[in-house]
């Protein structure tokens, strides 16, 4: 991704939140990984915790500050990127169905065994690289924009927005759940992810 200057606090905390979000993408891929060459299948439940984590912190947080606020402006101020924001916008409702679908396929994958493996690996494949191209866009694409576009006003308001999620956490009524669900991940989880269970 092209990184833009943190010159606005909603910037930084995107930035922020799509780091955090990457690494639990590749904790994603580091389970698929470990399975694939033959080593011992990590707990089913550090897959479960990353999908939870996924599935309630950008349905809840992210996604919702990117359309009701930056995304909102954008639209306002000039009709250069609607087609990428409606396309983005559209990527957020299908990126739930997908996380549905690897839920399914994590429960497949345990009951059946590893004769749906492939299934999996295929949906988590998939999976990470429509949500790394949904960021790259976010930042490549979208974020030049409003620095180029958005008046002092809109930042303003928008920064207020992300500022209250400025722990990536923060701004919901789960918020301790979370943290507390992203603390699981970090200690049962390898790197690159976490520390990996303690010793």
């Amino acid at each position: 991704m092209m990184r833009q200057p943190p010159i606005q606090p909603a910037i930084r905390v995107i930035q922020q939140e799509h780091d955090l979000l990457s690494a639990i993408i590749r904790g994603m891929e580091y389970f698929v990984q470990i399975i694939d060459e033959g080593g011992k299948a990590p707990d089913a439940k550090v897959f479960r915790a990353m999908l939870l984590y996924i599935s309630d912190y950008p349905d809840r947080v992210h996604h919702p500050k990117e359309d009701n606020y930056l995304f909102a402006r954008l639209h306002q101020r000039t009709d250069k990127v609607d087609d990428v924001l409606s396309h983005l916008e559209s990527e957020h409702q299908r990126g739930d169905q997908m996380v549905f679908e690897l839920q399914h396929a994590l429960a497949r994958l345990e009951f059946h065994g590893m004769k749906t493996f492939p299934d999996f690996r295929a949906l988590v494949q998939r999976y990470a690289q429509f949500y790394n191209g949904h960021m790259r866009l976010e930042e490549d694409v979208v974020l030049p924009a409003a620095l180029q576009f958005l008046t002092a006003a809109d930042w303003d308001d928008i920064n207020a927005a992300f500022q209250a999620n400025d722990n990536p956490l923060a701004g919901t009524d789960d918020k301790e759940d979370l943290q507390k669900l992203f603390s699981l991940i970090a200690n049962i989880a390898p790197p690159p992810v976490g520390v990996g269970p303690e010793a």
